[in-house]
């Protein structure tokens, strides 16, 4: 076994357990909570959390709330996934294996349900009780702007304005900086925030974030063309079907993946300005780019 899979192991299911506390302990309808729950439990990586943690331990730093934290983070990524999911938008009937929460609960469930997540998330950092006020106060205006209109929001609008339309490498940088990367990039700074890091380990750590974002993606893409329904656990292929813009689409599935390569070698250089020895933020780097779903 190696040490990530000891790492995940032993964090996610803590991870899983804030969830299930915090979606528990909220004062609102039963079917509301049941829907917030159902897409949180679905199952997932949980790789913004993870990337959060990896950072901590990269930084040799342990922070009690370190896991409450990742757990926002990922209520912010799952209200996303509710929302992509809807007819308005991706049009998908799985995800992760499972039928899409506009499939069980409707549309205007779905759309609540996503909407209680994403504001909840705000409150668990606010109640944050080891975090000094400045750095709660941080986290919660960089999580505001990575997941509103200056990241994912507007990421999403910009992949919407440029469906059917043909646009350059760069564009769909843009947008999946902002799309996917935002989110990633600041489960990353939280942690470095959370570890009291100096400007240029930050500084590091953001270009890590920013580069690994964009390998991330890019094997999101490659995989709609490699991967299966099943080892997914959404639709294969849709991207092609619906002409999407994509990296392979853009540079074909070979310069994809030499984009993503180069993209995965500039983050691990990134960590070597902090560090020369390898840990579990490189492995977890590596798992990002060689994964399968």
């Amino acid at each position: 076994m190696t040490c990530l899979q000891n790492f995940t192991e032993l964090n996610i299911p803590e991870i899983d357990r804030q969830l299930t506390e915090q979606v528990q302990s909220i004062n609102a309808p039963e079917i509301l909570k049941e829907a917030m729950n159902y897409s949180l439990a679905a199952g997932g990586k949980r790789v913004r959390p993870l990337f959060l943690l990896a950072v901590l331990d990269f930084l040799q730093v342990k922070h009690s709330e370190a896991s409450t934290v990742g757990a926002a983070i990922e209520m912010v990524h799952t209200y996303s996934l509710i929302h992509d999911d809807l007819p308005s938008m991706d049009n998908d009937d799985y995800r992760r294996g499972k039928l899409t929460n506009h499939k069980v609960y409707g549309d205007a469930l779905a759309i609540l349900a996503g909407d209680g997540l994403l504001t909840y998330s705000f409150g668990v950092l606010s109640r944050l009780k080891t975090v000094p006020a400045e750095d709660k106060l941080e986290l919660i205006q960089l999580m505001s702007e990575a997941a509103g209109a200056e990241g994912m929001v507007g990421g999403q609008v910009l992949d919407i304005e440029s469906e059917r339309k043909i646009i350059s490498v760069e564009e769909l940088e843009t947008i999946h900086i902002n799309k996917t990367g935002a989110l990633l990039s600041f489960s990353i700074l939280a942690g470095a925030i959370l570890a009291s890091a100096d400007a240029s380990t930050r500084k590091a750590l953001q270009d890590f974030g920013f580069h690994i974002g964009l390998a991330f993606q890019i094997q999101d893409d490659i995989l709609d063309i490699e991967g299966t329904t099943e080892s997914l656990g959404k639709t294969a292929g849709k991207d092609v079907a619906s002409e999407k813009n994509t990296y392979p689409a853009l540079l074909t599935l070979d310069g994809a993946k030499i984009k993503r390569d180069w993209h995965y070698n500039q983050s691990i250089e990134s960590l070597r300005h902090i560090s020369s020895e390898p840990g579990l933020l490189d492995e977890l780097a590596a798992y990002i780019v060689n994964r399968s779903k």
